[in-house]
């Protein structure tokens, strides 16, 4: 039975890539991949752990396709759900909205009923400012292809394992 539903956004195709390194992580009898482009809210129902994912746009907006998603998320029942965010951004250029598109989907996320999993450390990363830190913590897995890809691949195989002990 696959338990996890991994749903990103990507115009670029490294948050696809990321969703799909992730899904290798869990294997691909366990978790599922929906590009938000064609997903619908009724996808989720079937998975106790879902996994958001958003590259950030301009000066920390959402990407496209995402921010259409949101609609489907906010009609959906969360409630009891496992829920973790990952996206992709570029500390460099935009050090003050780094990963802001986790940030945004948080806020939707947060009086959902849902349990918010997967909170990482704030070290290794240079930035400035960030709506993806709460609490000094960064809510999910921010991922750099601009200037950290060597570190893509371990940090996703780090951040699923920790998943896997929060997840149901």
């Amino acid at each position: 039975m696959k338990n996890v539903g991994i749903f990103y956004g990507s115009s670029t195709g490294n948050t696809e890539a990321a969703a799909k390194k992730l899904q290798q992580e869990f294997g691909p009898d366990k978790a599922q991949i929906f590009d938000v482009a064609n997903a619908k809210a009724s996808d989720m129902d079937n998975f106790p752990n879902l996994i958001f994912g958003s590259s950030t746009w301009g000066m920390g907006d959402l990407e496209e396709e995402f921010e259409e998603f949101v609609s489907e998320i906010q009609q959906e029942n969360l409630e009891g759900k496992k829920v973790a965010i990952f996206g992709c951004g570029d500390q460099e250029a935009y050090a003050d909205s780094f990963v802001d598109a986790m940030g945004l989907i948080y806020e939707v996320l947060r009086n959902k009923g849902c349990d918010i999993v997967g909170k990482i450390s704030t070290e290794g990363y240079e930035f400035d400012e960030s709506k993806a830190v709460v609490n000094g913590q960064f809510i999910g897995l921010p991922l750099d292809e601009d200037n950290q890809s060597d570190l893509t691949d371990e940090r996703i195989k780090s951040w699923a394992d920790q998943l896997k002990k929060e997840f149901i």
